[in-house]
């Protein structure tokens, strides 16, 4: 059913997630039992289980192994490459989740789906592998992209959660497109326990990859708005601040939330090149899922989850007179915010939550489970 929002139709997420098993693809019969290697989930009690109890039924079955340590915030990393350390402990994880299953693995990060391949190749044991949330950040070449086509030509599927990855990824790995599935990112719900702060309105900015904050700079400038940015200090990196600008640092998630729930808009002010895959849709999903209004740069896969003028406001990246008109179409207008962000949480709840994204998972896993 499509989503009907001021009586408009937004665009509808179809079902891509069955398809035929082309002649290429590595193939599998009567997978039931699957392990899941997610780096955020380190203590089965605290962490939960990711999406395991929204797959209905009971033809699947899920074994969660629990990653070797916890996985550093992301504050606190100073670097967008994973380290030496880093990766022994992701090659120790994927190793265990492909030892303990007794039917195929299922892992969260990139990382994980490689050190899954090289587990595969070293063991010669052949293993069904749907590798979710593959999103590498930028396609590098050399060494690394050498790395990347020989650890991971045996996986069955890749989610990724921009529709432009399926294209770029199986260019990138010299791999059929027809195991590139996107289906958009998904996120808990999450409570609102902050209102909008009236009294001293502010912009929030969160995140840092791939972020174009000189742009998001000239206009608060312009404007004088009171401007919150929490993102690493990488991100920030050799930037002078506006006088409205600030930049708290060594925040952690909850007080990001807090932020989007208590700014007036949120901004995700985002460059691009050729290289980057994907950027900004985690920020964008949680403000949606708050109901919060934002404007985002019209790239980098924005455009897959923001429908312009209903669930948010996309403006051209690198354009300073272009946010500028964005903002100040928002700022003075309350009951334009609210629509906005009201649309946003509905549409949201249908598309982005733990459900959607269960029961697409679900779909896939019966597809590559059932392949002959």
């Amino acid at each position: 059913m499509k989503a009907i929002v001021n009586q408009r139709v937004l665009p509808e997420f179809k079902d891509t997630s069955v398809m035929q098993c082309p002649s290429s693809t590595p193939c599998h019969s009567n997978v039931t039992h699957w392990t899941i290697a997610a780096p955020f989930i380190h203590d089965l009690e605290q962490d939960g289980q990711w999406l395991a109890p929204y797959v209905s039924g009971d033809r699947h079955h899920f074994n969660i192994i629990p990653r070797p340590k916890p996985l550093r915030s992301w504050h606190s990393q100073s670097s967008t490459f994973t380290n030496c350390a880093e990766w022994l402990i992701y090659l120790q994880h994927g190793k265990d989740a492909a030892e303990a299953t007794d039917g195929g693995v299922i892992t969260v990060f990139p990382q994980l789906a490689s050190a899954v391949g090289m587990y595969q190749q070293f063991s010669r044991k052949k293993i069904p592998v749907v590798a979710w949330l593959f999103n590498v950040g930028t396609c590098q070449s050399g060494l690394r992209r050498w790395m990347a086509q020989a650890s991971l030509q045996q996986v069955n599927r890749f989610v990724v959660h921009t529709r432009r990855e399926c294209e770029m990824y199986s260019q990138w790995l010299g791999l059929p497109k027809e195991r590139f599935v996107f289906l958009p990112y998904q996120v808990a719900d999450i409570p609102v326990t902050y209102s909008e702060n009236t009294t001293q309105p502010f912009i929030a900015a969160i995140g840092s990859a791939h972020r174009d904050f000189p742009t998001l700079f000239q206009a608060v400038e312009t404007l004088k708005l009171p401007t919150v940015i929490a993102a690493g200090s990488r991100a920030l990196a050799g930037l002078q601040l506006p006088s409205l600008v600030q930049a708290p640092l060594d925040i952690g998630k909850q007080d990001c939330l807090r932020l989007a729930q208590e700014a007036r808009i949120n901004i995700l002010p985002m460059k691009t090149n050729s290289q980057i895959t994907a950027a900004g849709q985690v920020t964008i999903v949680e403000a949606m899922r708050m109901g919060r209004v934002v404007i985002a740069s019209r790239c980098n896969g924005a455009e897959d989850y923001i429908t312009h003028g209903e669930t948010g406001l996309l403006v051209e990246p690198g354009s300073t007179p272009a946010l500028i008109r964005a903002i100040e179409t928002l700022w003075d207008d309350p009951q334009l915010r609210n629509r906005i962000g009201q649309n946003a949480k509905n549409y949201a709840a249908q598309h982005f939550s733990d459900e959607a994204a269960g029961a697409a998972l679900q779909r896939i896993l019966d597809d590559v489970g059932r392949i002959p």
